[in-house]
């Protein structure tokens, strides 16, 4: 057995931890609050409140968020604080200021919230039998003929980086399914960040000294392999391609957000103009596998929500790590932007299937939990994600702390909801390829109503739509064929 290679994110002390989420876990104060300065200030996230209270001195990083971006940008010159970073297509400005600057910000007109610039963390034989993966891909096909496999779909992974050149992620012609390969960079102070292309041949998973993001993007898109000991592997979707925005093995909002941000403008063509769809197809699907141990509220004026919901408009579905902190249900550890009701926004909890297959397993004791009664914390559907064998350079950090390297190192079995995630990012893709035409929305609602309703921990409650669901599984474990079976 290899239940001994579970893994914690909330262990790790080395800044890679292996499954966690993003977004402030603090609320913010009323939009109607009134300061020292007398006047209706602009609402402010709980964890900026508490990083101004603390500043005597110096300057910090915050995002200015507008009506429109002229707003938030005329607010930054009146106050005189520096512009670093824009996100344009949802209106919101980072820049650095002192805390008579943030503060005279508050009252600016147009400007409708500030938020601090957050740390956060990144939070594995996938089991295709489970989920009827493997029946899928050998009975169906998607809209262009071919085996239901994701082809024609690109996955946005962010993470930790990507090595193209693992042979688990090479075709059988020796191109990579890594076909557009980002770097996030941010400056020392964490102020600005920016997206740099670089070629696909740059392992920028090793670079980062990661292993997460490697691991991950196997668990997604690992093309079909037989190891040494006569097993056979592959992604959930081993037909469909990656896009890497490496963000390195530490990470702030403002990194995470500024990838999120690429997607937003880059889903469409994201090799760049003049490469064809079928060499770089668009992206459908976003994997997000971070954020801040210990779950937290889901806050609707962050830039991660506003940024997931223009994606969703824009037909690109965003999945989540729904948190490693367990739970009993008595409180809500799930993480947060996973929580977003947007059609599209999917958070995944971690299925064990005991390493038999079996569709009627447990929820992994790690898995965070919802709070019983308040559904709107509730994951919402379960993937595999308890000893999963992908691939995993021995010498990385998080693939170090795998109990069964394979194959001289290059894979590895790791556990944690960050591996449940890319399943789903995975299905999504395969989704999108039966049924080009669907929104983000009607791929989400089909893996829902279509769940396997396995019995293991929570009873099942009503749901919307009719779909019931639970504080620990969610709406139960994805059923691809029955997904699939079930769009146009």
């Amino acid at each position: 057995m290899r239940r001994t290679a579970r893994l914690l994110a909330a262990a790790l002390t080395t800044g890679v931890a292996a499954a966690a989420l993003l977004v402030p876990a603090s609320p913010s104060v009323s939009a109607t609050q009134t300061g020292l300065l007398g006047s209706a200030r602009a609402p402010v996230q709980g964890f900026l409140a508490s990083q101004l209270a603390d500043l005597t001195s110096g300057k910090l990083t915050v995002l200015v968020h507008g009506r429109t971006l002229q707003d938030a940008r005329s607010a930054i010159t009146r106050t005189g604080m520096t512009e670093t970073t824009s996100f344009d297509k949802i209106a919101v400005v980072a820049a650095r200021g002192t805390k008579a600057q943030i503060a005279a910000a508050r009252l600016q007109p147009g400007v409708t919230y500030l938020e601090g610039n957050q740390e956060i963390e990144f939070t594995q034989f996938t089991s295709n039998k489970a989920t009827r993966g493997d029946e899928a891909l050998a009975t169906l096909s998607g809209a262009d003929g071919t085996a239901l496999d994701g082809k024609g779909v690109s996955v946005g992974l962010i993470d930790s980086g990507v090595d193209p050149t693992h042979p688990y992620l090479r075709d059988a012609d020796g191109t990579s399914a890594v076909v557009s390969n980002q770097k996030v960079l941010c400056d020392p102070l964490e102020a600005a960040c920016q997206v740099l292309t670089v070629p696909n041949s740059v392992d920028t998973d090793t670079l980062s000294v990661g292993g997460h993001g490697t691991h991950v993007a196997g668990i997604i898109a690992g093309r079909p392999t037989t190891l040494a000991d006569g097993r056979q592997l592959h992604g959930a979707a081993p037909g469909a391609n990656i896009v890497s925005l490496s963000t390195g093995a530490a990470l702030v909002i403002l990194g995470a957000d500024t990838a999120l941000n690429w997607v937003l403008e880059n889903h469409a063509a994201p090799c760049g103009p003049g490469v064809s769809a079928a060499t770089c197809p668009p992206i459908k699907v976003t994997n997000n596998s971070y954020g801040p141990t210990g779950g937290g509220a889901f806050d609707p004026n962050s830039a991660t929500v506003k940024l997931q919901r223009a994606l969703a408009a824009e037909g690109v579905a965003t999945v989540w790590a729904n948190g490693n902190d367990g739970g009993d249900g008595s409180e809500s550890f799930s993480n947060p932007p996973g929580q977003d009701p947007t059609g599209g926004v999917i958070s995944v909890a971690s299925y064990n299937d005991l390493e038999t297959g079996t569709r009627d397993g447990e929820v992994s004791e790690f898995s965070s939990r919802g709070r019983s009664g308040d559904r709107s914390t509730y994951p919402d559907i379960s993937a595999p994600g308890d000893t999963i064998t992908s691939s995993c350079r021995i010498y990385l950090v998080i693939c170090s702390t795998g109990m069964d390297p394979i194959d001289a190192g290059n894979y590895n079995t790791i556990s944690g909801t960050s591996m449940a995630a890319p399943h789903i990012a995975g299905i999504v893709a395969q989704l999108f390829q039966k049924s080009p035409g669907s929104t983000p929305g009607q791929v989400e609602s089909a893996m829902k109503s279509t769940a396997y309703k396995y019995t293991f921990g929570a009873p099942y409650e009503s749901g919307s739509g009719g779909v019931t669901t639970s504080f620990d599984k969610g709406t139960g474990l994805v059923d691809v064929v029955a997904a699939a079976n079930s769009l146009p």
